[in-house]
C-alpha cells in the first residue's frame, strides 16, 4: 500500500453511489458545493445493478407473458409461449449498463468528482481511500454517508448450492423449474408472480396467517390472485432447516403448532435479514452514533451524532426503499448547504410489482382502526370499470379509507394494472390534507382506470355509479 503524504483539501465528500449517494451529489452540486463521490464497486448501487431495475425488468416480463393470454382474446393470435432467457438477460444487462451511463453522465455534467476506492474515516475531518495499493487521505467540511445495508448470511445453509437472497434472486442463468419462496414482504411477493409466469412452479410460505404490510382487503384478493395464478400459498410456517438431496434442495418448515411439513424443489429464495453497511468504517473511532444492527441514527435533515456528518439510504435503518433514499439524499444535501430541509417518512408511497401490481399510502384499516379512528371505507371492484373491461385488466380494487368526523382520507390502497401510476395523486392528495370531497371534485377522464379512485371515493357516500346499491339488513 502506498500512502499519500499530503491530505487532499475536499468541500463535501459523500460515501457510496447508490439512489441516496449520487442524488446527493448532483443536489449538492446544484445548490453550489463541490462534490466528491466516492463509490467501492460501480455507481448505481445495489438497487441498479442487483435490486430495483432487476426485479423489475423480471416483473415486465411477466406482465408481457401473462399479456399474451388477452392477446387471443382480442383476435391477436400468436403460437403459444416460448421464452428466449439468454436473450432476456442480454436485455436486462443493456437496461443496467444504458442506466449506469447515465449515472456517470450526470456526475460528469454536474462537475461531480468520482473516486472509487474503500473509504474510511480517521478522523471527524478525515477520509482514508484505499484503491489497490493506492491510499489516499482527504479532508472535508462536510461528509454525506450513503453506503447501504448488507445481507446477514445464515451459517446454517452457506455453501448450499441454489439458496436464494434478495441479491441473488434475479442472477441465475435459467429458470428454475421449481422454486420456494420463504417470505411475506415486496420482493417475495414479486418473485412468486414472477417466476410462476414464467414457468416455475412456485411454493410461496409465509409465517403469518396474513401479509403483514397490505390491508385487509388488499390481503383477501392477494390471495385470490395467487391461487388463481396457481401459486401455492402455505400459511403460518416457519423455517427450520435446507439440506442437499442431490441436485435438488428439500426446505424443513414446523408451523406454529409444532407440525412439521417439508417442501422439495430445485431453488429456494429465504427473505433477506439486513444490517447496515457500516463495518471498517472507523465510525466507532470519531463517535458516530449506530444501533446495534450498525444503522445510523439521524435526525429529520439526516443529520448524524457529529453535526457536520450526515447519513441517509439504507444505512439509516427503517424501510429499504429506493425512494426513500433518493429523498433522504435530497435532504442531507440541501442541510448540507444551510437550506431549510426535512426528512419525514410518514407517507412512503410503495409499489408490488406483481401481477397484478398493488400500491398503497398511507393508513391500512386495522392500523387507522388501532389508532383510533372511527372509519368510512368505501370500495370499488376493477371489474366494474370500463377501460378494464376493454384492455382485459379486471382484477383488483381500489380502496379509501376517511376519518368519520373530519373526512380526511387515512390510507388509500390500490391492486390493479393501474396502480404504479395512481399511487403518486393519492400520495399528494394525502400529504395535502384532502378530503374524500377533493378526490370527488375533479373530472375524471373516460374510459380510464383513473375512474376507480373516483367511484371509490363516491361509494364513501354510497354514490358510486357503477356500483351496485348496498342492500340494507332488515332486522326481524
Amino acid at each position: 500500500m502506498v500512502v499519500g503524504e499530503l491530505a487532499h483539501e475536499r468541500d463535501l465528500m459523500i460515501i457510496g453511489g447508490g439512489p441516496a449517494g449520487y442524488t446527493a451529489a448532483i443536489r449538492a452540486a446544484q445548490l453550489g458545493r463541490e462534490v466528491t463521490l466516492i463509490e467501492k464497486e460501480v455507481l448505481g448501487g445495489i438497487c441498479l445493478n442487483r435490486g430495483c431495475i432487476s426485479s423489475k425488468f423480471f416483473s415486465h416480463l411477466a406482465e408481457k407473458a401473462e399479456e399474451l393470454k388477452h392477446n387471443n382474446d382480442i383476435g391477436i393470435k400468436t403460437n403459444g409461449f416460448s421464452l428466449d432467457y439468454d436473450q432476456s438477460l442480454i436485455y436486462k444487462k443493456t437496461v443496467i449498463a444504458n442506466l449506469q451511463r447515465g449515472v456517470e453522465s450526470l456526475c460528469r455534467e454536474n462537475k461531480i468528482e468520482v473516486i472509487f476506492g474503500s473509504a474510511s474515516f480517521l478522523a471527524a475531518d478525515r477520509i482514508g481511500v484505499e484503491n489497490g495499493d493506492d491510499f489516499e487521505i482527504y479532508t472535508f467540511q462536510n461528509a454525506i454517508i450513503s453506503t447501504g445495508s448488507k445481507i446477514i448470511k445464515s451459517h446454517d445453509i452457506d455453501g448450499l448450492n441454489n439458496i436464494l437472497d434478495a441479491r441473488s434472486l434475479y442472477e441465475i442463468r435459467d429458470i428454475p423449474k421449481d422454486i420456494v419462496i420463504n417470505g411475506d414482504d415486496y420482493i417475495a411477493i414479486e418473485a412468486a408472480f414472477s417466476y410462476k409466469s414464467l414457468g416455475s412452479d412456485v411454493y410461496l410460505v409465509i409465517s403469518g396467517e396474513n401479509f403483514p404490510q397490505l390491508d385487509v382487503s388488499i390481503n383477501k384478493e392477494l390471495k385470490r390472485q395467487l391461487k388463481k395464478a396457481k401459486i401455492k400459498l402455505y400459511k403460518n410456517l416457519s423455517i427450520v432447516s435446507v439440506t442437499s438431496i442431490g441436485d435438488r434442495l428439500l426446505t424443513a418448515f414446523k408451523s406454529n403448532r409444532g407440525d412439521k411439513a417439508g417442501i422439495e424443489a430445485s431453488h429456494v429464495y429465504i427473505q433477506s435479514r439486513l444490517k447496515g453497511n457500516t463495518e471498517n468504517m472507523g465510525l466507532e473511532r470519531i463517535g458516530i452514533k449506530m444501533d446495534k444492527m450498525g444503522y445510523i441514527t439521524t435526525d429529520n435533515e439526516c443529520r448524524a451524532s457529529i453535526s457536520h456528518i450526515f447519513a441517509c439510504g439504507d444505512v439509516t435503518g427503517g424501510r429499504q426503499l429506493a425512494s426513500k433514499a433518493i429523498k433522504q439524499g435530497k435532504t442531507a444535501a440541501e442541510a448540507c448547504a444551510n437550506k431549510p430541509t426535512e426528512w419525514n417518512d410518514t407517507l412512503i408511497p410503495q409499489i408490488i410489482h406483481c401481477q397484478p401490481p398493488i400500491a398503497y399510502v398511507g393508513l391500512t384499516e386495522q392500523e387507522a382502526a388501532s389508532q383510533g379512528y372511527r372509519l368510512n371505507i368505501g370500495q370499488f371492484s376493477a371489474a366494474a370499470n370500463g377501460y378494464a373491461e376493454i384492455t382485459g385488466n379486471k382484477d383488483g380494487l381500489t380502496k379509501v379509507i376517511t376519518d368519520q368526523e373530519t373526512d380526511l382520507i387515512l390510507g388509500i390502497h390500490l391492486y390493479g394494472k393501474q396502480a404504479p401510476d395512481l399511487i403518486a395523486s393519492a400520495a399528494v392528495a394525502i400529504e395535502m390534507a384532502a378530503r374524500d370531497e377533493d378526490i370527488k371534485f375533479p373530472i375524471y377522464p373516460h374510459p380510464s382506470g383513473s375512474e376507480g379512485l373516483l367511484e371509490a371515493a363516491e361509494s364513501l357516500i354510497h354514490q358510486a355509479i357503477h356500483q351496485p346499491p348496498k342492500k340494507e339488513r332488515v332486522k326481524r
